[in-house]
């Protein structure tokens, strides 16, 4: 489907009575978040709000202690099961009660705690991120807590050109970011491609 038949999608999930968990999912630079964004700027705060896998990197000093800076963004510097917790609670969120959930900021390059705040009264949940499909370790939870998850596709040249501009525009030099997306987010990728046949939905975006 196309954005706009699946913002309609999500439309339906949100008027569809109860709490509902909608996934997002793709390689690095799909458009996963702008998506997700259209979709909650659409439907507005009241029904929607944007809950990212982000949120749960682990922190920058972590990964150094793991010997794993360099690999950020792989499925292991992610806290999975944190994840999977945060998603439990969002499914089965009491009646008055508010979940706080974290936020990554691009421009720390860090997690931030209770950064988002899920009121029960909203019906739609949005999550985006890599690994929903994943199935290795805590990730194999992710999507059985999903009531729906779909799988963002777009040419990779698009895809790519976008990377290396985030990267830049975040503070790596134009060499340093292609290296880093050729490395580490393309290596990422090839995992994530894998997981495709598992999304309920393919959206195509431009």
């Amino acid at each position: 489907m196309d954005t706009d038949a699946a913002v309609a999608r999500a439309a339906e999930m949100a008027e569809s009575g109860g709490r509902r968990i909608l996934g997002i999912v793709g390689c690095p630079g799909a458009g996963k978040s702008t998506l997700a964004a259209r979709i909650v700027a659409t439907l507005g705060p009241d029904w929607a709000v944007s809950v990212p896998m982000d949120g749960f990197h682990l922190a920058n000093s972590m990964l150094v202690d793991l010997g794993r800076r360099d690999c950020k963004g792989a499925a292991d510097t992610f806290d999975a099961a944190g994840y999977v917790a945060l998603l439990e609670r969002l499914r089965d969120q009491h009646d008055d009660e508010v979940v706080y959930a974290p936020e990554f900021r691009r421009d720390l390059g860090e997690g931030i705690a209770g950064a988002i705040a899920v009121p029960c009264s909203v019906p739609l949940v949005v999550t985006e991120g890599n690994y929903l499909l994943h199935g290795d370790d805590a990730w194999r939870e992710v999507a059985p807590l999903l009531h729906e998850c779909w799988y963002v596709d777009v040419d990779d040249e698009v895809r790519l050109d976008r990377l290396i501009a985030r990267h830049i525009h975040f503070g790596k030099t134009p060499d340093a970011a292609r290296e880093w997306v050729m490395r580490s987010d393309e290596a990422n990728a090839v995992v994530i491609k894998a997981t495709r046949g598992r999304a309920d939905h393919r959206v195509r975006v431009e």
